[in-house]
């Protein structure tokens, strides 16, 4: 039996995961797109796809007769609407799969601990960036703690929305946040860029870490492991080139960022997100990534079972 969800929001992202779990999904069934803009494309694509619709955001859908089958709903908005959303739905027994960066419940990256919260009233997929190099900096520290984590994700200018744009400094923040609490780096930074290029460039993501000497052979096995598990739901996820290993002088800025004494090292991971192309160009990587995790987020947690609901209204 198909567990039944509902999204919260009409824009690039929460369309992308319609389609998604319409197309993808054996276990989870989509019953439910609101939005706030009547004349938005995806709202208009669900109706096609005889899917319940409203254009009254959270309120609307809890209205939605619908809304009573309803286990699991995903929020593609904004981070400060999610907090209103949170409000409104947590009372009525949903559980929440936040594609913002409000960060107000734990944070899940399915390869490095997507069992660990499947329980939780609420979960946060951290941001595009996060899913895509969180899972290299635990990669890494599988081997050998990361002094120092800090990724890099380069997007398509046309890719980023006015939801995204809207949630850049929580992007930063949320990503710094999650390479440390999931990642496992002692200290994170994430930098974001909004590439203008035309045509438009695929998603790229750089992750430096800073490390003690260790044994360069087991990163590369541990990275490439990882790489393959992420490609099982990302299957446009990619190494662009050979792990890279620089040393680190004892004299250089960069050994600051660890703690004193020791040979340090720097290892530097190139990668590239392709999309799938379910609604947006193949370019926008960032939001296949995104919702690719969150599909495989909520699969996970359809699988176990979840405490009845309150009623509904």
């Amino acid at each position: 039996m198909s567990t039944k969800v509902a999204i919260i929001g009409s824009g690039n992202i929460g369309t992308d995961l319609m389609i998604k779990v319409l197309r993808l999904s054996e276990s989870l069934e989509i019953a439910a797109l609101a939005g706030i803009d009547p004349a938005s494309d995806g709202l208009a694509r669900a109706r096609r796809l005889k899917v319940a619709t409203t254009h009254e955001g959270v309120e609307g859908l809890v209205a939605l007769d619908e809304f009573a089958d309803v286990e699991i709903v995903f929020d593609a908005t904004s981070a400060g609407a999610h907090r209103h959303h949170d409000a409104v739905l947590r009372p009525l027994g949903r559980t929440l799969v936040d594609l913002t960066p409000a960060a107000l419940g734990p944070y899940v990256v399915p390869p490095v601990n997507g069992d660990a919260h499947l329980d939780a009233p609420n979960v946060n997929m951290v941001t595009c960036g996060g899913q895509a190099t969180i899972p290299i900096v635990a990669a890494v520290g599988a081997v050998t703690p990361v002094h120092y984590g800090e990724i890099v994700a380069s997007l398509a200018s046309r890719s980023a929305g006015p939801g995204t744009r809207a949630n850049i400094d929580e992007f930063t923040e949320t990503t710094s946040s999650a390479i440390e609490q999931v990642g496992g780096a002692a200290r994170g930074k994430a930098i974001i860029v909004l590439n203008p290029a035309e045509p438009p460039l695929i998603m790229r993501d750089t992750v430096h870490c800073l490390v003690s000497d260790c044994a360069t052979e087991a990163v590369t096995a541990s990275v490439e492991e990882m790489v393959g598990r992420v490609q099982a739901y990302v299957p446009g996820y990619r190494l662009k080139q050979k792990v890279q290993y620089e040393r680190v002088a004892a004299d250089d800025p960069l050994s600051t960022l660890a703690p004193s004494g020791g040979d340090l090292l720097k290892v530097s991971v190139f990668l590239e997100v392709e999309g799938a192309a379910h609604y947006l160009p193949s370019y926008a990587g960032n939001l296949d990534i995104m919702t690719s995790a969150a599909l495989r987020t909520a699969e996970r947690m359809a699988a176990r079972p979840i405490a009845p609901k309150v009623a509904s209204r």
